[in-house]
């Protein structure tokens, strides 16, 4: 039905559309009306400008990356769109090849190539990053890059690469680029219009299906609002009462127990299916915890599918897993995991084979499986939106320590609640326990500011590339131009007002303190220095130790410092007392003063600094000389690994020329791999020259330690040789039972951890012509089983 009502209003609306002909033939390709912030994007997309799309998960600003695929092939140019990560780049290559056909769409996330010079190529960021550096011929005729889930800048291990991206892209490139909702998207969006030329900023904070948060309280699901703001007064009085009756329990057990009226995972889900609320996403941040929640559930009977569904989840499940061994299916638990499905019933985490994730996913999208148990990387983008999503708690482990979760990462999680087209409400439910307080959740549901913050900071191997493609300076000053100097930039504005403001407060303080009998900041001084060295009697005082000699000095310090007081000729000031804190004042400011200096300096030119370093330690190494790399240079060029400058050194010195391809394929995993256990019982190493290998290594890194901390650089992270005898067996053709036997690791962190080694010793291939032949017989060892399988061959 046509809403514009009067003729002016009807001419105005045509005009706009056939001003923007492509993006009308466009919306003709859909089966649902454009929201304004989709068709304004899409706009400006046609007219020419780069794009910012900041909008809640679910709004549907894929459509925008969409549309620059459409019209990249309008026009004959190529369209690259990036990904954070390989799920999501395979979830957006099947979605092209059916919207524009498998001829005219790639995949490429360093793993998996297919088509690799198609028009549309789906990839991840740094795939394209890489290309950058090596001046691909692929790059030829590019005319637009997509970055979906450009926020992921903020990210402190990967970051960095969305910014190289979008610094070093071709002027000629449009950015699209997609985020999710952030507090500072007009910040975001000044700074890539410096770095890329026009750029319009379309930011929705509309979802399009309304969010309704809850609290499961026992068997109660409650409102967490009574109206907004306000928490619903029902919760506080239960959550009273469940506290009291913690309480009791910690006094008869000795410590504190769940609640025994607190819902067991099971139970949950037969709850919202009662209530109609599934399909459900239910936030577990454990690999375990997920586990284990399908199994629980699988104990209590549940089964939420009918005969008919059961034969198609069956039937997609074996087409996923066809091109696995029956024996690795097996070892895999395939059996109990095909039963889950079937009853509707499914885990979803990086331990996973990417099969059975891609299975999982296909089929929750789908409406078959309508239980699934998660960590937050499924919120990471991939396309799985739920009617309900469940949060056992509001803590998680980030690696170091249980930290609460922040208000964006709570969005970004509930924000798979409602399905649009499908659901008219999408649901949060926030389990209660006595270690989640309501007024935590009140706040985390009810933040809107979420700020993107740079991670930025150039790596060995980055500058290395700039180096080689601009020389030293031009390449310093390109660096000048990250996201994280602008905003180091915007807040030395704001600390150096700052201290105008007290410096002029302090002017007005000193005028005040003005004493016509002599000068009194010189008295105040000396009353400054009397406390300071009173602090420091009453501090001693209170040791069971002190030096007598220094005790005397210090009082004898104090009786002069009394007596200069006592002689000064502002002691006598009738109004000492009101100078004196006029005086003081103006000391604190001047004091804080000295402290925003500090800070100005740090955060003045902070990423070229950071770069001059790192040339520092290029330069001792015999990196670079000059403006330019040395041959070794060109290597560290090749090589983009964490451990960059610790492999291009032992490619150096030659820790590998004598090594066969299972032995250099097992050292150099020492490299990529990082255990997620805290054991420091030593692994277990295939051979003695292995071994003897490992310990030449870590003497390399030990030697690199010292010199990166005498420029004041960050240290790399030291060699964890975790994964050296798993790969080992590996690659002399052990089966996947026993290669994994013996150890705690998953088949899914089996395969990711294999897969990036495949890629480093690629890597190596490309840099090294000396260690190629052995490089390549590795990667054939190792490329095999379910390693070797491909999502595209579903």
């Amino acid at each position: 039905m046509d809403t514009v009502s009067s003729p002016a209003e009807k001419f105005a609306a045509a005009k706009v559309r056939n001003s923007h002909p492509v993006t009308r033939d466009f919306l003709l390709t859909f089966d649902f009306e454009f929201d304004p912030f989709q068709i304004a994007a899409c706009h400006a997309v046609e007219e020419g400008s780069g794009v910012l799309v900041a909008a809640p998960t679910g709004a549907g600003k894929t459509v925008v990356g969409e549309f620059a695929a459409y019209f990249a092939l309008n026009l004959g140019k190529k369209c690259f769109y990036t990904t954070p990560i390989k799920a999501l780049s395979n979830q957006k290559y099947f979605e092209f090849v059916a919207k524009f056909g498998e001829e005219k769409v790639g995949l490429l996330t360093g793993d998996t190539s297919i088509n690799s010079e198609a028009d549309i190529l789906v990839m991840t960021t740094e795939v394209l990053r890489n290309m950058l550096y090596a001046g691909s011929s692929t790059l030829k005729n590019l005319g637009y890059v997509v970055m979906d889930e450009v926020h992921y800048l903020a990210d402190k291990f990967r970051g960095a690469v969305w910014e190289e991206v979008l610094i070093h892209l071709m002027e000629s490139v449009q950015v699209i680029s997609l985020s999710a909702t952030v507090s500072n998207a007009e910040e975001f969006g000044e700074w890539l219009g410096e770095v890329r030329g026009n750029t319009q900023v379309i930011v929705s904070e509309i979802r399009p299906i309304p969010l309704y948060q809850h609290v499961l309280i026992g068997n109660r699901m409650l409102d967490l609002f009574e109206k907004p703001g306000q928490i619903n007064p029902e919760i506080l009085q239960r959550e009273r009462e469940a506290i009291r009756k913690s309480a009791i329990s910690k006094h008869r057990r000795g410590r504190y127990n769940e609640p025994s009226e607190r819902l067991s995972r099971a139970d949950i889900i037969e709850k919202l299916q009662r209530e109609n609320m599934l399909p459900a996403i239910t936030f577990i941040f454990s690999r375990v915890g997920c586990d284990a929640a399908v199994k629980q559930c699988l104990h209590a009977g549940i089964r939420l599918t009918s005969p008919e569904e059961r034969i198609d989840i069956r039937a997609t499940a074996l087409k996923y897993t066809s091109n696995i061994a029956s024996e690795d299916l097996e070892v895999l638990g395939f059996t109990e995991w095909l039963t889950a499905l079937e009853r509707g019933i499914a885990a979803h985490h990086a331990g996973l084979l990417p099969s059975f994730k891609g299975a999982v996913e296909d089929l929750f999208q789908r409406g078959l499986v309508k239980a699934v148990f998660a960590t937050e990387t499924l919120a990471l983008g991939i396309n799985m939106p739920a009617r309900t999503v469940v949060l056992e708690k509001l803590v998680k482990y980030n690696g170091e320590a249980h930290v609460p979760i922040t208000p964006g990462e709570y969005t970004q999680l509930t924000g798979r609640a409602g399905r649009r087209g499908i659901d008219i409400e999408g649901n949060a439910v926030i389990q209660w326990s006595p270690t989640v307080d309501s007024a935590a959740a009140a706040g985390l549901a009810s933040t809107r500011t979420y700020p993107l913050r740079s991670s930025f900071a150039p790596s060995y191997n980055m500058s290395i590339n700039l180096i080689s493609r601009f020389g030293r300076e031009r390449a310093r000053g390109s660096l000048e131009s990250s996201f994280a100097q602008f905003q180091a930039d915007r807040a030395v504005v704001g600390l150096a007002r700052q201290i105008r403001k007290n410096e002029t407060a302090i002017e007005e303080l000193l005028l005040q303190a003005v004493c016509h009998l002599g000068d009194f900041i010189d008295y105040a001084s000396i009353r400054r220095e009397i406390k300071e060295v009173e602090v420091l009697l009453s501090r001693r005082d209170q040791k069971k130790t002190f030096d007598n000699r220094q005790r005397g000095r210090l009082e004898s310090d104090l009786s002069d410092l009394r007596k200069s007081l006592r002689n000064h000729s502002c002691h006598s000031c009738n109004e000492r007392e009101d100078h004196a804190r006029f005086a003081e004042r103006a000391g604190r400011l001047n004091r804080e003063n000295e402290g925003l200096r500090t800070r100005v300096e740090s955060r003045t030119n902070v990423i070229a600094k950071t770069f001059d370093q790192i040339c520092q330690v290029l330069t001792h190494l015999n990196y670079i000389e000059g403006e330019k790399p040395t041959a070794q240079g060109k290597i560290l060029t090749k090589i983009y690994a964490e451990s960059d400058l610790l492999l291009t050194e032992s490619i150096r010195v030659g820790l590998f020329d004598d090594l066969n391809s299972t032995e250099l394929l097992s050292i150099v995993s020492c490299m990529i791999f990082e255990s997620r256990s805290a054991e420091n019982v030593a692994p277990k190493m295939p051979s003695p020259r292995v071994s003897n290998a490992l310990t030449e290594v870590i003497s390399v890194w030990a030697q690199l330690e010292a010199i990166e901390s005498e420029y004041g650089v960050k240290t790399q992270r030291e060699p964890d040789p975790g994964f050296c005898w798993i790969s080992y067996k590996w690659a002399n053709g052990g089966s996947l039972q026993s290669v994994l036997k013996g150890s705690d690791m998953s088949v899914g962190d089996f395969v990711r951890s294999t897969k990036q080694l495949v890629d480093l010793l690629n890597q190596i291939s490309a840099a090294s012509e000396k260690l190629r032949p052995v490089c390549k017989d590795a990667v054939k060892k190792i490329d095999r089983g379910v390693v070797a399988y491909l999502m595209g061959d579903v």
